[in-house]
């Protein structure tokens, strides 16, 4: 009797994420460890490709004092940006979304390593200390929150019109350099729009995304990360300059 409840409820002991949840427990949370488990690859290999490129200090050289290496620095900026539109019209499409994340992740990592070898090892340890710290919290704020009824689906209109703001902001920062204060404030608002995407992505991970966009939500989740990490990097480096 108690096995056949215990069928129909779900196949499994595990909660529901949040209160009108209709769907079987265990596979979102099978899905949920799928998503994490693709991120936390994403952020190893980040961080041994920035590692290479910060300790092996023949590559910043080459990058920062050529002329080919400029045009590399270049393309390697934007093929992440270009690698997300095939990877948004193939990530359900097994092994190729495996290819294009693998290329878009680490094509990202260079662009980071980069950054990170021309900052002090402590402004990044301290960058990388909050980093941990914030997503870890936000991440756990939201299952709990999601627990209790609470719904951040409403911050998706705001948190784009904020990125729009930020996205014209570092185009000014680019074309008129307003000095090291407002590029503290750039850093400041670029962390609380990333903390609440943190928020908002992990809330469509609990409630809205398909099990079949396990590639979609780690890139989602992954650029939050990435996002939040350089923007603290950008507020730390401001304020010790």
């Amino acid at each position: 009797m108690f096995m056949k409840r215990d069928v129909e409820s779900g196949g499994g002991s595990e909660r529901p994420l949040y209160p009108s949840m209709l769907e079987n427990p265990q596979l979102r949370w099978s899905f949920i460890r799928k998503v994490y488990s693709i991120l936390t690859f994403q952020l190893l290999l980040t961080i041994a490709v920035a590692a290479v490129v910060v300790f092996v200090r023949p590559i910043p050289h080459f990058i920062v004092s050529t002329t080919p290496g400029l045009v590399i620095y270049i393309i390697l900026i934007f093929v992440p940006f270009i690698t997300l539109c095939p990877l948004y019209y193939y990530h359900q499409k097994h092994p190729l979304n495996y290819f294009l994340l693998l290329i878009f992740t680490v094509t990202l990592a260079f662009s980071v390593g980069l950054t990170c070898a021309f900052t002090s090892g402590k402004i990044i340890l301290e960058s990388v200390i909050l980093t941990t710290v914030v997503v870890f919290s936000l991440t756990l704020y939201t299952f709990f929150a999601a627990r209790r009824g609470h719904d951040f689906n409403f911050l998706g209109p705001f948190l784009f019109g904020a990125l729009l703001v930020l996205i014209v902001f570092s185009l000014i920062q680019i074309l008129i350099p307003l000095g090291r204060f407002s590029l503290m404030i750039y850093g400041c608002l670029a962390s609380l729009i990333f903390c609440g995407y943190i928020i908002y992505d992990t809330d469509n991970l609990i409630k809205r995304f398909t099990y079949d966009q396990y590639i979609w939500a780690s890139v989602s989740l992954y650029l939050d990360v990435i996002n939040l990490f350089l923007s603290l990097l950008t507020v730390f480096r401001a304020a010790a300059n």
